[in-house]
């Protein structure tokens, strides 16, 4: 069984508390669906009251830390060190009784991811990582993927919604990316589809306009399950600036040459 550190004990009993309330919330979305207000309102309110409870839990436990948090924005610490929390990623699947979402904490100290952990509890698993000790699911040691070619990749990506992002720059990418891979999955909860990539479920995947939350603890997991993540162009600062592309050594050269030439091209027709 792995050991955990005192931090990611700390994280993962935050995650299990939130988890109790959000999975009782999810068992009422169902009924929801048919009334006439819809379930979007209650899962708002589920939302903040699992944001809520990891805030108290992880600040009871380190109480210098400051914090990022989806819905309460920055909250100032005492230290170099902050939590960075989505209590829920993948809410439309959760509004939809779709059950592929999570509660995502990162632990930054000094402006680097030191620790993450991303659990879904409707299949209870629990995905955790910190520096330089490796990537775990549950307590199995996790790697990336050894695939090789891209003709056996199955990869993941974040396609923006209505009003959101630029649907032809990734409908473009896609028509890039499709003939050249086994498949594409587009799940709806990148802290997830990040998880996937560490445990090799995915060879790879790439998103824009990501916040810090949906990825601060993915990163972590894939770069210690042996991974790279970067911008999309290769740029090394993914959070900040709400472009990712994540995936095994082969994998993420490849698709950044693909995606990095799809760009390219709309750029000089543009021009």
């Amino acid at each position: 069984m792995a050991a955990r550190s005192a931090l990611i004990n700390v994280m993962v009993r935050a995650a299990s508390r939130a988890a109790k309330s959000l999975v009782r919330d999810f068992g009422e979305v169902e009924q929801l669906q048919v009334s006439r207000k819809g379930p979007a309102d209650f899962v708002s309110n589920a939302d903040r009251d699992a944001e809520k409870i990891l805030r108290e839990e992880l600040a009871k436990a380190r109480p210098k830390f400051g914090f990022l948090l989806e819905e309460s924005g920055a909250v100032a610490g005492e230290s170099g060190q902050r939590w960075i929390v989505d209590p829920l990623d993948g809410t439309t699947n959760f509004l939809h009784g779709v059950p592929q979402w999570a509660i995502s904490i990162g632990a930054e100290e000094n402006g680097q991811i030191v620790a993450g952990v991303v659990y879904n509890p409707v299949s209870d698993e629990l995905f955790w990582a910190e520096k330089g000790q490796g990537a775990f699911l549950n307590d199995r040691r996790i790697r990336v993927s050894a695939r090789k070619r891209m003709v056996d990749a199955l990869i993941g990506v974040g396609a923006p919604f209505a009003g959101r992002g630029d649907a032809d720059q990734v409908a473009a990418e896609f028509a890039a990316v499709m003939p050249k891979v086994a498949g594409i999955r587009r799940f709806g909860a990148a802290s997830l589809d990040l998880a996937y990539v560490a445990a090799g479920r995915l060879d790879g995947f790439w998103e824009t306009g990501l916040s810090p939350w949906d990825v601060a603890a993915g990163m972590i997991l894939i770069t210690e399950a042996g991974g790279f993540v970067t911008e999309i162009d290769g740029g090394r600062k993914p959070m900040e600036n709400a472009s990712l592309l994540a995936g095994t050594p082969t994998m993420h050269f490849e698709l950044m040459k693909l995606l990095k030439g799809v760009r390219e091209s709309r750029r000089a027709a543009a021009s």
